[in-house]
């Protein structure tokens, strides 16, 4: 079978190409790929090549596939996983395979399967390690979102603080504590505050800090402290760009008391020390964000780190729980996925988008890998829609859906989208 798909081939390197699948070993399975969302960690990968920690060394000569938060449809089961497996349901796939000790993934390290594809062959080790998850909801582009979301829930369920009696430590955040995220109003900082005021595990106070505007007023349109008072948590954004002493300032909002969790969300030096510095006794900070420099440091206050019981630790990713978890949630409607998708794009815009990921506005940029269109904001549609029937449409359906993305509209573009051309 050919399959369409982008490939690495070293630093800002990706190809748009046409080629062969081998036939399947009684171990793999063959399926169709629906949807992807395109993550900065790609990025990231694409912009170090060889030298990514789970890119192999010899993409020049066996490129990889690109794309690690996708939904996909089986079409033939290997007769290692017939009993297991089912052609033509849904399945995400848990990209952090850890097989062996081995950092290889979906979407990093292989050659025949990445969410940029129309079809792919997903190895034996992904159903070894169970990180082939079934997807239950409706519609599809929510099973590319759980991947991220999953790598929300690992984090909060990350964090811990001590019992002084005991010296047990408490897994994930203070519940009815206080919480802060910091520059935490682009995708991943959106997804942590849904996931945050949506969980049993709650804080009585989440404070969001940006230092972009646009993109607070964005996140509080989305998730709005009346939804997040509805469920007894204060939610207060803040634009710390004008504070001239965001420590004491951001304290204030907690009645000048240090914050139980603190998430940091940017690889920014002077970020991560105010996050040292507003955490509160036996508090835990935890450096979600990802550099791309591997001598990133910042300094760490040793002095309450002893006498105040600070915590430290940092999350790359969820594991195959956290997805489950997240999948659940969607398909009961306690998480809200549609809120993330800012763009909607075919196969064809992933190579520019990709590249320029971090100059594009908004929030995730999901793709349709078998329909060929340019990344589209949903905000643009309308604007379309003067001239384009296809665009008006999206956008009347859109409309109904308080401006968001959602299962009908997807399946409007399935239906009338152009179709990607296989050459």
């Amino acid at each position: 079978m050919k399959t369409t798909a982008v490939r690495l081939y070293g630093v800002n390197d990706l190809r748009l190409e046409t080629f062969d699948l081998p036939k399947i070993k009684p171990t793999e399975i063959l399926a169709k790929v629906i949807s992807d969302s395109i993550c900065m960690s790609t990025y990231k990968a694409v912009n170090q090549g060889e030298a990514h920690k789970r890119v192999p060394s010899d993409i020049s000569e066996n490129p990889i596939i690109v794309g690690h938060e996708f939904v996909l449809e089986l079409l033939e089961i290997g007769d290692e996983w017939k009993d297991k497996y089912h052609i033509g349901t849904k399945y995400s796939i848990q990209p952090a395979l850890n097989y062996k000790g081995s950092l290889d993934a979906p979407g990093y390290s292989y050659e025949f399967i990445g969410g940029n594809a129309t079809y792919v062959i997903i190895p034996e080790e992904v159903m070894i390690q169970n990180c082939l998850l079934p997807f239950e909801g409706e519609g599809y582009f929510a099973g590319s979102l759980a991947e991220p979301f999953s790598c929300i829930a690992g984090a909060f369920h990350e964090s811990f603080r001590s019992d002084f009696d005991t010296h047990i430590h408490e897994m994930d955040i203070k519940k009815d504590g206080a919480t802060i995220l910091l520059a935490a109003a682009g995708p991943m900082g959106l997804a942590a505050i849904e996931y945050a005021v949506n969980r049993e595990i709650a804080p009585k106070l989440l404070v969001v800090t940006d230092i972009d505007q646009a993109r607070l007023d964005s996140a509080e349109r989305l998730v709005t402290p009346a939804y997040a008072l509805e469920k007894g948590i204060e939610l207060i954004y803040v634009n710390t760009r004008e504070y001239t002493d965001p420590v004491n300032q951001l304290k204030a909002l907690n009645q000048g008391q240090g914050y139980d969790d603190v998430f940091v969300f940017a690889p920014v030096k002077a970020l991560a020390e105010q996050a040292d510095q507003l955490l509160g006794f036996n508090g835990c900070l935890n450096f979600f964000a990802g550099p791309t420099d591997p001598n990133f440091s910042a300094s760490l206050n040793y002095y309450t780190l002893h006498y105040e019981g600070h915590r430290v630790t940092g999350t790359s990713g969820g594991n195959t729980n956290d997805m489950r978890e997240v999948l659940e949630m969607f398909s009961n409607n306690t998480l809200r996925p549609e809120i993330l998708i800012s763009h909607v794009g075919g196969l064809d815009s992933v190579i520019e988008t990709t590249l320029n990921l971090p100059q594009v506005p908004g929030a995730k940029k999901l793709v349709y890998t078998h329909i060929s269109m340019p990344m589209t904001a949903l905000a643009d549609f309308k604007e379309l829609g003067k001239t384009n029937p296809f665009f008006k449409d999206l956008d009347e359906i859109c409309e109904r859906h308080g401006g968001l993305w959602n299962v009908e509209a997807e399946e409007y573009l399935l239906k009338h989208g152009k179709q990607i051309e296989v050459k």
